[in-house]
């Protein structure tokens, strides 16, 4: 398991430290006591449906259950714990999941009504516009371009979280706590487009709450 370099280099370059946990058991207690906050990464694989109590349906691509088990345990921490946390692509659905919401197993095919949700093209480049409403807007505008690469996707949200941006064929692309100090989930890779705002608003609010 590996963690891709954007990620870290994006992390130094908002003034943070980052700390790559492998998968396995883990002391999320001792873990949380050392970090100011956490991101949760995407990465090449699927949530299982039994974590949000489905069976699978459709397509279901790799599942890597030992990671699935420790992003979920780290997100529900933070967020009974007022932890800051980020959620990026695969890492927002684990957000959603930890929250005791759900996702969309297989997103339809693309026609006139829905968008490719996995890019042809390089990642690097945005895909797709999405439009964001508040609490997230003041991170990230109200408008802006991203990049896809998902097959997957939020369906509903749990506790504490609330869609707040949207692609234009209703794909929910960004959740956000409102009562939380921090706890934002974004469905693409900001990382790899340039767009560190994700990255500086959880530093801002881990310095807030030191």
């Amino acid at each position: 398991m590996w963690v891709s370099e954007p990620y870290l280099s994006v992390v130094r370059r908002t003034g943070a430290l980052p700390l790559v946990l492998p998968p396995g058991e883990a002391d999320v207690d001792g873990l949380l006591a050392l970090a100011g906050g956490v991101v949760v990464t995407g990465g090449a694989f699927d949530i299982h449906p039994r974590w949000y109590g489905e069976r699978p349906e459709g397509r279901l691509d790799r599942v890597e259950e030992t990671r699935t088990a420790l992003e979920i345990a780290l997100a529900r921490a933070c967020l009974d714990r007022g932890v800051p946390i980020l959620g990026i692509c695969g890492g927002m659905q684990a957000l959603a999941v930890a929250s005791g919401g759900c996702l969309v197993q297989d997103l339809p095919a693309p026609d006139a009504d829905h968008l490719e949700h996995e890019q042809p093209t390089d990642p690097a480049s945005p895909w797709h516009q999405v439009h964001v409403d508040p609490p997230a807007r003041r991170w990230l505008g109200a408008l802006l371009e991203a990049n896809s690469t998902h097959h997957q996707a939020v369906r509903e949200v749990g506790h504490d979280l609330v869609p707040c941006g949207w692609a234009r064929d209703g794909v929910i692309e960004v959740i956000a706590s409102t009562s939380h100090p921090f706890a934002l989930g974004v469905q693409w890779h900001p990382e790899l487009i340039g767009d560190d705002r994700p990255y500086e608003a959880l530093l801002a609010a881990i310095r807030s709450r030191c």
